[in-house]
């Protein structure tokens, strides 16, 4: 039975794309268990908010949020004199816990964790506008997305890493347990797991040893889904933004609504645009920082709010994936010979690509990245998304998001230096001829290939005729030219063979 218990019979697929077809255990076993069923071949944009710990009716995820209080506050206390780099990258800096496979590396699960940027943001806050960390007044706790609301450059993702490498010691716990009661005896490893847990002592990370699942010659970290939301979490700097004029009155304090409104103003010309006033309002933040823990204030008190939005968007992404790209990566298997593996890296990227083109526009795939019923449509990002988790394992190596020094490809399919690059573009982008003209091809030179696909997607039969007018204009439709390779997933215009 499905999840839901409706529909056709569950089978596992042991060599499918999610937790619960590798290691055969029904769906509904990691529902009853609070368990999220991951892709185990690419991140799912998904993460640890942990602001969902500090407002868990859980004992244990409330000591989990005070645990990492305990950490950055022992930080604080070092903030005051100069660390040498050996500390800096023993306490501040910290591998991306890849093998939870979630996150925002679109596309495998090596993330690039939290280095010198991170570490410098965070001993530096600490030392000056952090210093109260532990102490606040205002507040009814202290919080790490705070660094995110005052430094720029750090967010989600590097909220979610800290905190996910602070309570790793939990995940590996309950990874542990639930794969002892679920997971076979065959399909777990003993493994040794360093930087499991500090130690305050002797101010020392220790290592741990766990018996987990175990797939593709590494262990994997399962997550509760009371853990994790998506998007941004429940405190970020846009929202704070948007917020703005609620601030000052979160305090019973005259004085500083006075001064907030004269410096704001100050800040703006008399008839401001978006952008201005945006910028005007950070700074204001930033001469105001007791402003920063009234926003704070406002999404504590509004705090089962936040676990009811996450929960929503999590089951949503989690019947999305079930539902849709499950059933779409069992259908290409059946229906396609795209596992059948070609010589050259441009053949297997052609035949992924022209595959993925036929069952989108032939076999129903449309229905995946074009929702209908006034959903939006899939973004960029959700469209590689899909892509990437109907891709299976051949001797080639797949990557996404591969940056070598001129921004990130989608895809690169490579064995040694023979090497082939993907790109999928929404036809309804603005930038859709600019980059058609000119971002190939310096990806084509930061990887040292002259091997390359292009892959359009059309919602609407605008869409198309953009597309089509923006490839004839740059000479895209010479047979001479890069391949360039439309999708039609326009949702008016697949009939029914039964309507023909």
């Amino acid at each position: 039975m499905s999840a839901n218990g409706e529909g056709p019979k569950w089978e596992a697929d042991p060599a499918g794309v999610f937790f619960s077809d590798r290691f055969n255990v029904h769906p509904d076993i990691l529902d009853e268990n609070g368990v999220f069923d991951i892709s185990v071949t690419a991140d799912l944009p998904v993460f640890i908010d942990p602001f969902l710990l500090f407002n868990s009716e859980k004992d244990e995820y409330v000591a989990l949020h005070n645990q990492i209080l305990e950490y950055l506050r022992f930080l604080r206390d070092q903030a005051g004199q100069p660390l040498s780099s050996g500390l800096i990258k023993s306490w501040y800096t910290f591998k991306e816990v890849k093998q939870n496979w979630l996150g925002f590396t679109d596309g495998g699960n090596a993330g690039h964790g939290l280095g010198r940027k991170f570490a410098t943001s965070l001993h530096g806050a600490l030392g000056d506008i952090l210093n109260d960390f532990g102490e606040e007044t205002i507040t009814d706790s202290s919080h790490i997305e705070k660094l995110a609301l005052i430094r720029p450059g750090v967010g989600r993702d590097m909220i979610s890493d800290f905190t996910t490498n602070l309570i790793k010691h939990y995940l590996l716990r309950f990874t542990e347990t639930f794969a002892s009661e679920h997971v076979a005896q065959e399909q777990r490893r003993i493994v040794h797991i360093p930087r499991a847990v500090f130690n305050y002592e002797t101010r020392t990370w220790m290592t741990r040893t766990y018996e987990l699942p175990w797939t593709n010659g590494d262990f994997i970290i399962l997550t509760p889904i009371d853990l994790l939301t998506k998007d941004d979490t429940w405190i970020n700097k846009t929202d704070m933004l948007r917020s703005f004029d609620a601030l000052p009155g979160v305090v019973d304090d005259d004085q500083l609504r006075a001064d907030v409104s004269q410096y704001l103003t100050r800040q703006l010309s008399k008839n401001p645009t978006d952008r201005e006033i945006q910028h005007a309002r950070a700074q204001t933040l930033l001469q105001f920082p007791e402003l920063i823990d009234c926003y704070i204030k406002l999404k504590e008190d509004a705090g089962d709010q936040a676990v009811a939005t996450s929960r929503n968007r999590i089951d949503d992404t989690q019947r999305l994936l079930r539902n849709q790209v499950q059933a779409a990566a069992r259908d290409l298997a059946a229906k396609t010979d795209l596992f059948s593996r070609p010589w050259t890296s441009f053949d297997e990227a052609m035949k992924a690509v022209e595959t993925f083109k036929f069952y989108v526009e032939n076999q129903d795939g449309w229905r995946v990245i074009n929702r209908g019923n006034g959903k939006p449509f899939a973004n960029e990002n959700e469209v590689q998304g899909f892509f990437g988790l109907l891709l299976q394992e051949s001797r080639f190596d797949v990557n996404r998001e591969a940056n070598n020094g001129r921004g990130p490809v989608d895809f690169k399919i490579s064995a040694g230096l023979d090497k082939t690059l993907i790109e999928f573009k929404l036809a309804k982008s603005s930038s859709l001829e600019r980059n058609l003209d000119k971002q190939i091809e310096i990806y084509e030179a930061a990887n040292k290939t002259k091997s390359s696909i292009t892959v359009i997607i059309c919602y609407t039969a605008q869409d198309t005729a953009r597309a089509t007018r923006a490839m004839k204009k740059l000479g895209l439709d010479k047979p001479d030219s890069k391949p360039v390779i439309i999708v039609d997933a326009c949702s008016d215009n697949k009939v029914s063979a039964s309507k023909a």
